[in-house]
């Protein structure tokens, strides 16, 4: 959990490569524009998503992902 606290950034960029690599192998769309379109897409969707919310101690960011049931704080 650590790990993804401090490297949660990095889904970005990789879940994009990586589905626009599938994309562009599988030719499941032949237009460029079309296969970026779809990957920032899809990526949008599952990556983590980021809060600031102010707490009693101070502010936090609370970490949101598709995949993990519960939210990971993490102190700014």
């Amino acid at each position: 959990m650590k790990l993804f606290k401090k490297t949660y950034w990095l889904m970005y960029p990789v879940l994009f490569t990586v589905l626009f690599l599938l994309i562009k192998n599988f030719e499941i769309i032949n237009n460029t524009g079309l296969q970026i379109l779809v990957s920032t897409v899809i990526t949008y969707v599952l990556s983590p998503k980021v809060k600031i919310v102010q707490k009693q101690h101070g502010e936090e960011e609370q970490i949101k992902w598709l995949f993990f049931k519960k939210v990971v704080n993490n102190k700014m």
